[in-house]
């Protein structure tokens, strides 16, 4: 899995959107006390149920390959302009 360039700052802009993202599909929304791990593993299974990203493979389902899969969801919505993919 290559690095993004960006990678760190493409996941907390990830992580910000697919909450909004969860909260417009009816989720309640995280807890403020909710560990990163805990966001990063609820978008990443709500975005492949439905369908919006790729489901990675059942022996390389970690903490790494999801916060790689957000980044590269993210980087894909962004226009090709924005300042986090140059």
């Amino acid at each position: 899995m290559k690095k993004l360039k960006n990678e760190a700052e493409l996941l907390k802009k990830a992580i910000a959107i697919g909450e909004g993202y969860a909260k417009n599909r009816g989720y309640t929304g995280f807890s403020a006390t909710a560990a990163a791990k805990q966001k990063i593993e609820s978008l990443y299974r709500l975005l492949v149920n439905d369908k919006l990203i790729q489901p990675l493979a059942k022996d390389n389902e970690d903490l790494a390959s999801m916060k790689h899969k957000l980044a590269l969801w993210i980087a894909k919505q962004l226009p090709a302009d924005h300042p986090l993919l140059k």
